[in-house]
């Protein structure tokens, strides 16, 4: 079960349920592949909904990655994820949201 006041999030993917974090190091895998900018320039893209699918996959690998997962972004391009692109949408803005929430606002 995700955690939101732990900064988690969940996800199914291929019909498995998985918890997404933005761990520090998920967060600076994330920036290193950010093109372009920085995590605020991330934050921001999804505040005003400028936001690409690049931006959600790297974020939902990120996610994955932070949560324990092993697979890369080329292992989510045949996965089936629950809710399709809308629903991965929703859970990238969301693992953003908790990520940089303080626990009050959670």
């Amino acid at each position: 079960m995700a955690n939101p006041w732990a900064g988690e999030v969940a996800l199914t993917l291929d019909g498995e349920r998985r918890v997404l974090k933005l761990t520090l190091g998920a967060l600076a895998e994330l920036e290193s592949d950010l093109d372009p900018g920085t995590l605020v320039d991330l934050v921001e893209r999804f505040e005003s909904g400028a936001f690409s699918t690049r931006d959600v996959l790297a974020l939902i690998v990120a996610g994955l990655r932070g949560g324990g997962w092993q697979g890369t972004a080329t292992d989510l391009l045949a996965a089936e994820i629950e809710g399709g692109p809308l629903g991965a949408a929703r859970v990238a803005a969301q693992l953003l949201a908790v990520a940089f929430m303080a626990p009050d606002e959670a």
